[in-house]
């Protein structure tokens, strides 16, 4: 016989905890071992009953679903902790995923589908509410940003940069750094051609443009 599912509620209203520890009651292979008001207690009850999941909501007075998820899963990584909130704005959404949320329902959810989404969440399954997921994809779809070129630049290769923007000669730049003026050209062509820029004073441009002088 399997061991029953150690489930956590951490939920600042009151009914809905009743809500849900009456209906999970219900369903085979699954115990309310608690119920939590509040991040804090959220998190003290999860070390004192070690939970398999947490059904956790996001909007609560003091420490938020969000910030509770975090240090939960910061403590005790295991647990699988499932968001279930009335809330589908991206400033609440995207946070507690980044945090580590394995689940994402809303609190229309059947009984049925909570009680499912826990038994996946101990089999390694994530549940996503159908409009969660479709916010996902077209987040993921969006092209991302082309990085600025000086990323590519290193250390050194920026530590020349902001030398030549400070006006530097080559001869400068390698008495500062305590180089050779040879290994200075190859770095100042390296830092052209990253760049795509033609000459110092461009270069020098672009140096201050991005903020990268000093």
């Amino acid at each position: 016989m399997e061991a029953e599912i150690k489930v956590l509620l951490v939920d600042d209203h009151e009914m809905v905890r009743i809500g849900l520890a009456a209906v999970l009651g219900t369903e085979d292979g699954i115990e309310v071992v608690g119920e939590a008001s509040n991040g804090l207690e959220g998190i003290r009850l999860a070390q004192e009953y070690k939970p398999d999941v947490v059904l956790m909501d996001l909007v609560m007075e003091g420490m938020d679903g969000i910030e509770t998820t975090r240090r939960l899963l910061q403590q005790m990584p295991d647990i699988k902790v499932i968001v279930l909130t009335s809330f589908l704005d991206d400033e609440k959404m995207y946070p507690v995923i980044e945090a580590g949320a394995f689940s994402y329902l809303l609190k229309t959810s059947r009984a049925s589908e909570i009680a499912q989404a826990i038994r996946a969440a101990v089999k390694g399954q994530s549940v996503l509410e159908q409009q969660v997921a479709a916010k996902m994809m077209n987040r993921f779809r969006q092209p991302k940003p082309a990085a600025e070129p000086h990323h590519d630049l290193t250390d050194r290769e920026m530590e020349v940069l902001k030398l030549i923007a400070a006006g530097k000669s080559n001869q400068e730049v390698a008495d500062a750094l305590f180089i050779g003026i040879k290994t200075v050209k190859f770095h100042v062509t390296n830092i052209l051609a990253k760049l795509g820029v033609e000459d110092r004073t461009q270069a020098a441009i672009y140096a201050f443009k991005h903020g990268l002088a000093e």
